[in-house]
């Protein structure tokens, strides 16, 4: 059957989980909540270290993929811009106002390159590059739109993901860059993505300070050609106290420190205690639907409004019961003492916060258990 626009405005005008001003208790189930006064702590908290750190702070959008919470960070969070992985997240984040963007990733695909020149005729916008065909593609199409991409060299500093080898191919790739019109050099993106959630402090430090020395060594080459680097990027929110101590990076890329999430609260300090300066702010609001066994409880929250690739989701403030168990529709809650009925309503911590953000429409803003702002998650399924 054939459905109109219309008809297509009126489906999706009914999927809003909530009303401003209506009560959390009456909030549809599952949803994605956010607690606003443990957000703005969040973003408050990074804020104050990084200033105190003197470097910058480039928030990644990949976390939230939401228009309205990078002009929070922007606004309120001292970010000089933010990060997108993909050309069409950068895409909605610039139609949404924002206007510096880096893409930290690789953009190869012809019709990609085109549409971020299109972008950089809009609004200051980076990108990484580790592949000297690239630099080609992306000067051609800059010209082409009469525009300038700025551009930095990824260097794999342990990841093994993207990224070039050696300083040596970093200068190769720097130089091209630095003789291509419309393109200018920015720096080197220096991420160690595998350290974030290592747990203990004492080995994700010796990570870093692998992937800082690194990087170092490709400054220094660098700077001995001529090439100056303004930017030099990386860290997340399981490692930013050591790649802001380091001397070597100035722009820090920290997304999940707004939300935290079940996995990175199992990321140690120092004194080998769980990391407390950011609280969880973003939850799952789900209610219990089927309760025909004495022991456990099945509430209305499965794979479809969360991912588990960090594990189950934790049940906040409940040592009583445990989520154990999924499947697409349903999850099953341990509940040894019998306390949970139907539609009791409770607050789940996802394991991973950046794949569950992209399975919802919407954030719910919560303050004294009010909603007090509806977020639509602007970059939902902008994948590519």
């Amino acid at each position: 059957m054939k459905i109109s626009s219309r008809q297509t405005e009126l489906v999706v005008g009914l999927n809003i989980p909530a009303e401003i001003g209506m009560e959390l208790s009456e909030v549809a189930t599952p949803a994605l909540i956010i607690e606003l006064d443990a957000f703005e702590h969040n973003v408050a908290t990074l804020r104050e270290r990084l200033d105190v750190a003197g470097v910058r702070l480039r928030a990644h959008s990949k976390t939230h993929k939401s228009v309205d919470i990078a002009r929070y960070q922007i606004d309120h969070g001292g970010a000089c811009g933010i990060c997108c992985q993909k050309v069409s997240e950068a895409e909605v984040m610039v139609a949404g106002g924002i206007t510096d963007v880096m893409v930290s990733n690789q953009v190869v695909d012809p019709k990609k390159v085109a549409r971020l020149a299109q972008l950089a005729s809009q609004a200051r916008i980076l990108v990484c590059v580790d592949n000297l065909r690239n630099v080609d593609d992306l000067s051609a199409a800059a010209m082409s739109k009469q525009a300038n991409i700025e551009c930095l060299v990824e260097i794999d500093c342990g990841a093994a993901r993207c990224g070039v080898q050696s300083s040596e191919a970093a200068l190769e790739i720097a130089q091209k860059i630095d003789s291509c019109s419309g393109l200018r050099f920015a720096g080197i993106q220096a991420y160690q993505g595998s350290a974030q959630h290592i747990r203990d402090y004492a080995e994700r430090g010796r990570e870093i300070d692998a992937a800082a020395g690194m990087a170092a060594d490709t400054l220094t080459l660098l700077n001995r050609n001529g090439l100056d680097c303004a930017i030099v990027a990386g860290a997340g929110t399981g490692s930013y106290p050591f790649e802001a101590a380091s001397g070597i990076y100035n722009e820090m890329q920290c997304g999940s420190y707004i939300f935290m999430d079940a996995d990175y609260q199992r990321v140690l300090d120092a004194q080998g205690e769980q990391i407390s300066e950011f609280v969880n702010s973003l939850f799952i609001w789900t209610s219990i639907m089927s309760k025909t066994r004495q022991d456990d409880a099945i509430c209305d929250a499965g794979l479809k409004v969360m991912s588990v690739d960090s594990g189950l989701p934790v049940v906040y403030g409940r040592e009583d019961i445990e989520y154990v168990g999924c499947s697409d529709e349903h999850g099953v809650i341990t509940d040894p003492g019998n306390q949970l009925k139907l539609n009791d309503r409770l607050k789940l911590v996802p394991g991973h916060c950046d794949p569950t953000c992209n399975l919802h429409d919407w954030y719910v803003g919560i303050r004294n258990d009010k909603v007090e702002c509806l977020w639509p998650v602007s970059a939902r399924g902008m994948a590519f």
